[in-house]
């Protein structure tokens, strides 16, 4: 048992908080607050080894099976050890790669409510392929504020490792959880006042995001594709990084901006900054995450390598500047407040606008993740829901040699038109970027049709 699972109590850290007071300010619309990890295989994952690891790992690392709770009005939201049950294992066959992805979707949009029910689930999936063969897909569902999407990889990695194989030949007992701040209340107070600072003037003009003044229906809906990626990059356009992508992601939604009439009032989106250690797999449980605020106009979104160099130099500033660390110190002094009040840190937020749209880059699936449960990994790639405003997200990843594209939008927020041709924009950047090709194409339209 890790040296910390004894604990009765988990306290949400600082960008679990966040994730759940941007959900809170839209509770009315009934979306869930699911993030989804689907891992495809070769052949089809049996069921009882992922009970039987989950089952193992619920033993170690109680949080998975805990529930959320408040013990006073004033509290810390944490996590409370309930028994030691370990999360659901469903079981599906689908007949076509379509009711993959409807099934995906029911993932997405059936909420997890962490005061009743484990914050995690998982669902083994059984593909059958149209010329008689079966593949396979784990997807692991979980209440967003529970972990990232580095915590869940992390999770996988060490169900396959320790749990899925002979404990004998494992390696020791990781730590699940961040280790707490040891700062003084007053060293780490100080820091925070900075980045009260920092946020008072880093946004003189509220930002507008598609979802401003639209009726979300209370539905998440995706699109996804998958490029093989030949490496035949044009070294002269720079790395392939989040400044990259993100300047990409920016030359599409200004297409989106133009069309709905828009302003050409600054672009905010948050960056999340990963706080693990380099080189280690780090905590599992909890968004281990720091942001930076990343800011540019739709109309500086003409030349994208200009653009991925200027946010480069935001964010380089930003780390110079301690800005990025006394963010995720600032964060933690949510703990107490109700949610209502925890986005008051962002005073452009006022209006219900806190960002234009959400962009990550998950980055590269690990080496330990080639095989899962005895069964060879096809691809992974990352699932979020997202909030009604900003009403749509962007998400990066790379299994392999496959880059993966995924866009999640809020259906009412965003046309569904207007996601498919984000997607269709960002996937041809790709191609021409690293000479790829599609393999793969995927996500909840036609679902949406029916």
């Amino acid at each position: 048992m890790s040296a910390r699972s004894d604990r009765r109590r988990l306290a949400l850290r600082g960008a679990d908080l966040v994730l759940m007071a941007m959900h809170h300010r839209w509770k009315r619309a009934g979306i869930s607050e699911n993030a989804l990890l689907v891992v495809e295989t070769n052949l089809p994952v049996e069921p009882d080894r992922v009970r039987r690891a989950l089952a193992r790992f619920a033993l170690q690392c109680p949080w998975v099976s805990a529930r959320l709770a408040r013990p006073f009005p004033w509290g810390k939201l944490a996590w409370t050890r309930g028994g030691t049950a370990a999360p659901p294992v469903h079981h599906e066959r689908v007949d076509s790669r379509a009711a993959f992805d409807r099934a995906i979707e029911h993932e997405l949009n059936a909420s997890i409510d962490p005061a009743r029910e484990a914050p995690l689930r998982a669902r083994v999936l059984d593909i059958q392929a149209a010329d008689g063969g079966a593949r396979g897909a784990l997807v692991l569902t979980w209440f967003h504020p529970l972990m990232d999407p580095r915590g869940a990889q992390n999770l996988l990695a060490y169900l396959q490792e320790r749990n899925g194989a002979d404990p004998a030949t494992a390696r020791s007992d990781p730590q699940h959880t961040r280790p707490p701040d040891l700062r003084s209340l007053r060293d780490r107070g100080v820091i925070a006042r900075r980045s009260l600072a920092y946020m008072r003037d880093l946004v003189p003009v509220p930002p507008t995001s598609p979802g401003a003044g639209r009726l979300p229906t209370g539905r998440i809906a995706f699109r996804r594709v998958a490029l093989a990626n030949h490496e035949r990059w044009d070294a002269r356009s720079g790395p392939r990084d989040i400044a990259w992508h993100l300047a990409v992601v920016g030359g599409s939604m200004a297409t989106l901006w133009r069309r709905r009439g828009l302003p050409d009032t600054p672009f905010v989106v948050p960056v999340a900054v990963d706080l693990r250690p380099k080189g280690a797999p780090g905590p599992t449980i909890g968004n281990c995450l720091a942001f930076h605020f990343a800011r540019f106009r739709p109309s500086q979104t003409a030349g994208t390598a200009t653009l991925a160099a200027a946010l480069r130099a935001q964010m380089a500033d930003a780390v110079r500047d301690g800005q990025i660390e006394a963010n995720a110190v600032a964060m933690d002094f949510l703990q107490l407040r109700p949610l209502s009040m925890m986005l008051r840190a962002l005073p452009w937020a006022g209006g219900g606008d806190a960002f234009s749209f959400n962009c990550a880059d998950v980055g590269g699936v690990p080496r330990a993740l080639e095989r899962v449960f005895g069964r060879r990994v096809v691809n992974a790639y990352h699932v979020p829901s997202v909030v009604p405003r900003p009403g749509i997200g962007v998400f990066f990843n790379r299994c392999g040699p496959t880059d993966n594209v995924v866009v999640s939008w809020a259906y009412g927020s965003v046309d569904e038109s207007e996601a498919e041709a984000i997607l269709h924009d960002l996937s041809a950047a790709l191609r021409d970027r690293a000479g790829g090709e599609p393999i793969a194409a995927g996500g909840a339209a036609r679902a949406a049709r029916r």
